[in-house]
């Protein structure tokens, strides 16, 4: 690891020497991407520096006690070196954090789909919330969120809902929701206070640019038709609503949420590059299925990452084993005291497989 940190340290180096030369401001491109590497490296460098003082610190301090001849004083040393020890652990761990491999996506913004598997309308009713709880989570980040087709039911719900998040570290937040939730509450259907389970798929793919998927216009079939909302009834009167097929992998993306055609159309290609982004990705990566259904499975309640349960107002999480009494918190947006545990759980994993 202190190896990989002197790296860190001769590039730091390296990139405050480029940035000192007049000549690279006439280059703005690779002014510009040196700007953006010495932001991504410079907390590690800082947090090493900080190390290194405190393992000096340590060291002073065992010499002094071991000098020392006065009782009290050596008491007083003990108890600095104990407390400087402990610093310096936690900086180690929090270092071996700083160097964990980098989802090169986790600064992306986000495509997130949500969906209404096993339950009628009481799934269809539980993607309403928790697309109201991404969008409260979303707001105190400060991250904007924009509706890019949504499936309305008669009675608040929704058969499907996508929605673009935008806003920095997006994707390194909302990628431990990926996957099948579970909802175990008395429907507002139900007469006879019965508890129902129901499913909800939940998938968030990085947002692609346009440099990082070709999308042939020859591949693409682009049909055009009228909005309709819950019920059958027309929307509007012209021919809005538009659906994009891409020909080679038969990925059909279809959007109606705006009056204008051209919108539409624009949505629809910003998700169907997004779905195409993730398939290349899982394609590349083995430990990544290749099928896009593995992350959201097939809507049934048996394939669940997590669980929520109104009548005991608990949330569990079933890959780290994680409970929380505190449902109604967690549905108003306050979703960090879930993704934390996550995100230091796959971390630890990530390091594992650096070892």
């Amino acid at each position: 690891m202190f190896d990989r940190l002197e790296s860190v340290v001769e590039k730091f180096q390296k990139l405050e020497e480029d940035l000192g030369n007049p000549e690279l401001l006439a280059n703005q491109k690779d002014y510009q991407q040196i700007v953006r590497e010495r932001a991504e490296i410079a907390p590690i460098v800082d947090k090493y520096t900080h190390y290194k003082k405190l393992k000096e610190q340590v060291r002073e301090n065992q010499s002094l006690f071991e000098k020392e001849e006065d009782q009290d004083m050596r008491d007083l040393i003990r108890e600095e070196l104990a407390s400087l020890r402990e610093r310096l652990e936690t900086t180690e761990r929090e270092l071996r954090g700083m160097l964990a491999p980098k989802d090169p996506n986790d600064d992306k913004n986000v495509i997130l789909e949500i969906r209404a598997g096993t339950g009628g309308e009481e799934a269809a009713l539980f993607v309403s919330d928790l697309f109201r709880m991404y969008s409260r989570y979303a707001e105190m980040r400060r991250w904007r969120v924009e509706v890019l087709d949504s499936n309305p039911t008669g009675i608040g719900g929704f058969k499907e809902i996508i929605a673009s998040v935008n806003g920095a570290g997006a994707y390194s937040r909302l990628k431990f929701e990926r996957g099948v939730h579970r909802v175990q509450r008395i429907p507002v259907t139900e007469s006879q206070g019965r508890i129902h389970t129901s499913a909800v798929t939940v998938a968030v793919l990085p947002e692609a640019e346009e440099v990082d998927v070709f999308i042939d216009p020859n591949d693409l079939r682009v049909d055009v038709f009228r909005s309709s909302g819950p019920g059958g009834q027309s929307v509007n009167t012209t021919d809005s609503a538009v659906r994009i097929t891409h020909i080679p992998t038969g990925l059909v993306v279809i959007c109606q949420d705006e009056k204008s055609q051209h919108k539409n159309k624009a949505k629809a290609l910003k998700v169907l590059r997004a779905r195409l982004l993730d398939s290349m990705q899982r394609e590349q990566e083995a430990k990544i299925a290749k099928d896009r259904k593995s992350q959201v499975g097939t809507g049934d309640r048996s394939e669940r990452i997590r669980t929520y349960n109104f009548p005991q107002n608990r949330v569990s999480d079933h890959r780290i084993n994680l409970t929380i009494y505190k449902l109604d918190v967690i549905l108003t947006g306050t979703l960090d005291e879930l993704i934390d545990p996550l995100a230091t759980y796959f971390q630890a994993e990530a390091l594992k497989g650096e070892a």
